[in-house]
C-alpha cells in the first residue's frame, strides 16, 4: 500500500495537480501514515505499537469520513484518491488494513 499510493499521488501531484488537488494530497498523505505504520511495526516495542495503533484509527477515520464524501459529494473529488469509496480502488484494503491492524495490534498487546 505504501508503494501503491505514495507512487501514484507523486504521479498525479507531478502532472495533474491541478485537476483534483484535494484528491491528490489525500492520497500522498495516506501513503506517508502507510509508511509510519510499517515503519513503527518493524521497529516494534510499545511506544511505537501506541504510534501505530494512533495512525491506523486515524487511517481508518479518514477512510470513513472520505469513502463517505465521495458517495455523498462525487463532484467533490474529480479524481479518486486511495480512500475514495472506501477505498475500492485497492479493493477495499485502505478499509479493511487499518481495522485488521487495529484488532492486530490490541491482541499482540494483550498477549505480551
Amino acid at each position: 500500500m505504501v508503494v501503491g499510493a505514495v507512487s501514484r499521488s507523486a504521479v498525479q501531484i507531478s502532472t495533474d495537480f491541478h485537476k483534483a488537488p484535494l484528491a491528490y494530497t489525500l492520497s500522498a498523505l495516506a501513503g506517508l501514515v502507510y509508511g509510519f505504520i510499517t515503519y513503527s511495526l518493524v521497529r516494534g516495542g510499545e511506544k511505537a505499537r501506541r504510534a501505530a495503533l494512533v495512525c491506523c484509527a486515524a487511517e481508518l477515520v479518514g477512510v470513513l469520513a472520505v469513502g463517505t464524501w465521495t458517495l455523498v459529494e462525487p463532484s467533490a473529488f474529480p479524481d479518486a484518491t486511495v480512500w475514495s469509496d472506501f477505498g475500492m480502488g485497492y479493493l477495499f484494503i485502505p478499509v479493511l488494513l487499518p481495522v485488521t491492524a487495529i484488532f492486530w495490534l490490541n491482541k499482540a498487546r494483550k498477549a505480551s
